[in-house]
């Protein structure tokens, strides 16, 4: 079965950590560009962050930028995003996706949503 497996979100105080993960089922994750994305209610999706499999360059938006990180885990297939610092305005759905098509750098990201997740909430509260 070919998915993104998402888990980690939830209620947190503002101030505090989540990690969201995803672990990849039916393909895997190595050579494939990652990111992370998000749906608030009333909002456009944003681009929270991407990783290039071809030379690890990363890509944070400005709203999460030194807050965040995105990782990816060969052995689990797997990838993550650590959220630090967390604010209210962090609070919405979460996905991530794979593509084999993207091209990130380090203030643009581009990728086809090939592989998606089914999303997580994350909830910040004030």
């Amino acid at each position: 079965q070919v998915q993104l497996a998402e888990s980690g979100g939830g209620l947190v105080q503002a101030g505090g950590s989540l990690r969201l993960s995803c672990a990849a089922s039916g393909f895997t994750l190595d050579t494939l560009t990652i990111g992370w994305f998000r749906q608030a209610p009333g909002k456009e999706r944003e681009t929270v962050s991407c990783s290039s499999s071809s030379d690890g360059t990363t890509y944070y938006s400005d709203s999460v930028k030194g807050r965040c990180t995105i990782s990816r885990d060969s052995v689990k297939n797997a990838m993550y995003l650590q959220m630090d610092s967390l604010k209210p305005e962090d609070t919405a759905v979460y996905h991530c996706a794979a593509s084999s098509r993207g091209v990130v750098g380090e203030a643009m990201c581009v990728m086809t949503d090939e592989y998606w997740s089914q999303g997580t909430q994350v909830t910040v509260s004030s």
